[in-house]
């Protein structure tokens, strides 16, 4: 297991310094050019493993110590000097090497780790056909404030879009509740809103467990239920960026009437309003974080996700994909904050799986 191998140009730099020294020293006979080669073994040592290194090391001394060829004449003292550089340079692309293995191996883990936090959306879960794209601020994770899950259970195909207070590997731990919460939910909880509550439980009890680091956990997150054999999609919002419905040419926000934020102890009589929204044959669901809206552009403009849709729509890599690399463009390099985007959508009646 080696790290990310050097660029081409860094392992030919030295071969080409061996040719060109060598070359200057034989059309300029008085000047003593062919001394230079004695740093090649260090700066091999940055591109080529202990062998490699060790080769040039050798080769140096060669061209150095053999007067037939016409490189140079060194003696004695030189050339021992020249050997402990090159011994000296062996051991670097040892120890480098070494250190590239180790972290490597250290990158693996975390990766494989926030995997398991955060898999990929399959392509399609339960009817449900899903895309989604997650884009963490900083840089290095794949695991930030932000969270998307599709989860199928007996009341339906569950889905949740969340954008926990701050961003970062601070926030992967209230991540990784929520996700817990959300999947145990699907499983046990027959209505939308004791979802939202028990996801809410959740932030609310991990705040009281850590109230000195955290003392205002709070999060933002759309829920949407597809419920087997009906053409609709419920949807429950707290405090969460609006879900864009997708038909045919038109994109538009649904209207759903949104509750406090998770985390705040929401209670009974402040359950938020669960929506039914009827879904028609092509219809699609585009379910974001505020990453995406509030990205902002040199000029300080934010991202006009809704009309940028229809120009993306039709996009050969997918709608997903293509939001993203419009935002990309539209800022500059990528937004500062952590980004989730989550597309779904239901097959007509009669293709669905076990519909005839």
């Amino acid at each position: 297991m080696h790290g990310t191998p050097p660029p081409r140009w860094a392992r030919l730099a030295p071969v080409v310094a061996v040719v060109v020294l060598c070359c200057a020293q034989w059309l300029t006979p008085g000047a003593e050019l062919g001394y230079f080669l004695a740093a090649l073994p260090a700066v091999a040592a940055f591109s080529y493993g202990p062998l490699g290194t060790c080769a040039f090391a050798v080769l140096v001394l060669v061209l150095l110590g053999v007067p037939q060829l016409g490189v140079a004449n060194a003696r004695g003292t030189d050339l021992a000097t020249v050997a402990f550089v090159g011994l000296l340079s062996v051991v670097i692309s040892f120890v480098r090497r070494r250190r590239d293995d180790q972290l490597v191996s250290v990158r693996t883990v975390a990766e494989a780790a926030q995997l398991a936090v955060l898999p990929p959306v399959p392509d399609r879960v339960g009817p449900v056909h899903c895309s989604g794209l997650y884009r963490a601020a900083q840089r290095g994770t794949l695991v930030g404030g932000d969270l998307y899950d599709v989860r199928a259970g007996p009341y339906g195909v569950r889905a949740v879009v969340a954008d926990v207070q701050g961003h970062g590997l601070a926030a992967v731990g209230t991540v990784a509740a929520l996700l817990g919460a959300f999947r145990e939910a699907v499983l046990d909880d027959p209505e939308l809103a004791a979802v939202a509550a028990r996801l809410d439980r959740r932030l609310v009890a991990d705040a009281a467990a850590a109230s000195i680091r955290h003392p205002e956990l709070f999060a933002t997150a759309v829920l949407l239920e597809f419920p087997p054999g009906l053409d609709l999609v419920r949807i429950v919002s707290c405090g969460h960026p609006p879900v864009l419905l997708l038909r045919g040419s038109t994109t538009a926000e649904l209207d759903v009437e949104p509750g406090p934020p998770l985390g705040l102890g929401l209670t009974v009589p402040e359950l938020p309003k669960v929506a039914e929204v009827p879904l028609l044959p092509g219809d699609r669901l585009l379910a974001h974080t505020d990453g995406v809206t509030e990205a902002r552009d040199a000029d300080g403009g934010f991202y006009p996700l809704a009309s940028r849709i229809p120009v993306l729509a039709d996009d050969s890599e997918g709608l997903v994909r293509a939001v993203w690399r419009d935002l990309e463009a539209f800022t500059a390099g990528g937004p500062s904050d952590d980004v989730a985007v989550l597309l779904l959508s239901l097959p007509a009646m009669e293709t669905r799986p076990g519909v005839t």
